[in-house]
């Protein structure tokens, strides 16, 4: 079916989405937001609207009327489906599905009562009670309401009860209390205290501490268990599930927080910042652009969030009231509320705004990478050079790895990257032979010297940066190596630790932990990996190699030409054994087949008489 063509810009913003929950908008020619759409993959969802003609008509007039798109990043695909419905109430898109009523999802509500309440409702009203959602899980939502009540035996009856209530005696228990599904607070079976206590930890566990509730669940398994009553505890066990899946809060929609701003920031300490502001309205977020500033004076973060500030309430007409922000701005703003958040909604709200500035500095590296291949390649070298403190780019890097089991057949392996990328043809492997038993550190030291020996006395081009696989005793041996060769000035070299992924430096005796999602990281571990790789190969060929020809070694009057020819028709000394004379013959000749014949019949027969004594 045929693509639907749209302009090279959209194109490109289609092209760079990333494989993260979110919510898109489409917009018309004319700016106006046509459609409001949820994902739990952006790239993938957006992508369907125009890789193919659809089959329902509304829906390909919606792609021929889309201009422009833009996104926000949220942590979860519920969070995604909160800031969709928010999204539609305040924008009304054409193609979205109308709302009937403004009802939303459902809320559990701890009501503001001396004995409260606790159940699930859509509306909310304003008279101190505590709200907790919204939850796009029902199932979740629906187990772990009726497991609190079942835990902490919470009235679910409607009357206005108060303690002059239960002293004047007007409270009569019902079927719940006999079903041990209420304490009885209707007639002081449980005081006020004590109520209020199990409220609070109710409380607890609505805001996200759901540990308590889980293990108790936990407990009650293992005792159903112990007893046999292996139904009771699969019921369990499946409510045990549905709270493990649970969300008690929603980044996006918050009942605690009414109309705020947030600006978050991206700063990568060199030139460019990327600035977001979210704009939060009854309790969702509603709006979000990211600004972009580049460093021309060494800006502080405080100076450009300044700017920020003054250029959205230009460009937008908003007048704030209060910012949530991760530092004060340098500007003064006296009418300005600026609050810094350690915990709680603000704080995710933050988090949420610093991913999209984040994310729209990955958009435009991708960007950038699209139009000139080589830039990633440069600033992933550019990354190496920082963290490593070399003098230059390296452009050229080598990786060493020594593979030996008990000792036998000890071989090290030399993979070579240049530009950041494996260039095989220049992958080298060495059989170590001035070395007696495992000894990793004396033979990192002649690999590193016969390698750099060669290159040198042949003029070859030497790398920029060593990598070692190892620790602080395989990286002072290659030290101790390129000394005895007067290359320590001229090559830069580094210890990679399998363990915990440390980076030792030569003379340091603390490592170095960097970013484990730093690029640096990554190119490490591939050249650490395919070092690996390679020389776990190379000794995997020379233990097979030698014990394949070992049997036919012990021959006399067979030589190597005789031994190939063997091995080239039966493939293995196993299949040699089992081949008749004749078929051997038909290979070396009769003379030779007779002697081979019989040396391996007697080799076998000698074994089996060993293995009977």
């Amino acid at each position: 079916m045929p693509k639907h063509k749209k302009s090279a810009a959209l194109q490109e913003k289609i092209a760079i989405l990333p494989d993260t929950p979110g919510v898109y908008m489409y917009f018309d020619s004319e700016g106006t937001v046509i459609y409001v759409g949820k994902a739990k993959n952006l790239k993938r969802r957006v992508s369907s609207y125009f890789n193919r003609t659809h089959d329902v008509l509304r829906t390909n007039l919606l792609v021929r009327a889309i201009a422009d798109m833009k996104y926000i990043v949220v942590p979860t695909e519920q969070d995604a489906l909160n800031l969709e419905a928010s999204m539609i109430k305040e924008y009304q898109p054409r193609y979205n599905v109308l709302l009937k009523d403004d009802k939303s999802y459902p809320w559990i509500v701890v009501t503001n009562e001396p004995f409260p309440r606790v159940f699930m409702t859509r509306t909310k009203v304003k008279d101190g009670s505590k709200y907790y959602g919204p939850y796009t899980d029902m199932a979740s939502a629906r187990a772990t309401l009726d497991l609190l009540r079942r835990i902490f035996e919470l009235r679910s009856c409607r009357h206005a009860i108060t303690p002059e209530w239960v002293e004047a005696g007007k409270g009569r228990l019902c079927l719940d209390f006999h079903l041990h599904r209420c304490k009885g607070c209707c007639v002081g079976k449980i005081t006020r205290e004590e109520y209020l206590a199990d409220i609070e930890k109710v409380r607890q566990i609505l805001r996200g501490d759901t540990s308590e509730l889980l293990t108790y669940l936990r407990g009650q398994m293992e005792i159903l268990s112990s007893q046999l009553r292996f139904e009771q505890a699969q019921v369990l066990k499946e409510q045990y599930d549905l709270i493990k899946r649970y969300q008690a809060k929603s980044v996006i929609v918050s009942q605690t927080i009414e109309d705020i701003d947030v600006f978050g920031i991206d700063d990568d300490g060199e030139g460019d910042v990327f600035i977001n502001y979210m704009h939060v309205r009854r309790g969702a977020v509603v709006k979000s652009i990211t600004l972009e500033y580049k460093r021309r004076l060494e800006e502080e973060k405080a100076q450009l969030l300044g700017y920020a500030i003054n250029e959205v309430s230009t460009q937008l007409g908003i007048g704030f009231s209060e910012i949530v922000v991760r530092e004060i701005p340098d500007t003064e703003m006296p009418e300005i509320t600026f609050t810094i958040p350690k915990r709680g909604d603000k704080a995710k709200l933050l988090e949420v705004s610093e991913r999209n500035a984040r994310q729209n500095r990955i958009d435009k590296i991708k960007t950038l990478e699209r139009h000139d291949p080589e830039a990633k390649t440069t600033r992933v070298l550019k990354r190496i050079q920082s963290d490593f403190h070399l003098s230059e780019l390296p452009r050229h890097i080598e990786c060493f790895d020594n593979s030996n089991i008990q000792g036998s057949n000890p071989v090290a392996s030399c993979v070579v990257f240049k530009d950041a990328r494996p260039s095989k043809k220049d992958y080298r492997h060495f059989n170590i032979k001035t070395v007696v038993g495992p000894d990793d550190f004396a033979s990192m030291k002649e690999v590193l010297t016969r390698r750099y020996t060669r290159l040198v006395n042949e003029d070859e081009p030497l790398p920029q940066l060593i990598v070692v696989d190892g620790g602080k005793g395989q990286l002072s041996a290659a030290v101790e190596a390129l000394d005895e060769m007067g290359l320590r000035g001229k090559i830069a070299v580094v210890g990679i630790a399998k363990r915990l992924e440390e980076i030792y430096f030569p003379g340091d005796s603390f490592p170095l932990f960097i970013d484990k999602k730093s690029e640096t990281l990554r190119v490490v571990q591939a050249l650490r990996d395919e070092a690996h790789r390679f020389g776990i190969t190379h000794h995997r060929n020379q233990r097979s190699k030698s014990q394949a020809v070992s049997a036919l070694d012990a021959i006399k009057g067979i030589g190597p030409k005789s031994r190939t020819a063997l091995l080239q028709v039966f493939k293995s000394v196993k299949r040699i054994k089992e081949a008749d004379l004749d078929a051997i013959a038909e290979v070396v000749g009769p003379a030779k087949a007779s002697m081979v014949y019989n040396a391996l019949r007697d080799e076998t027969e000698a074994r089996i008489t060993t293995s009977d004594d």
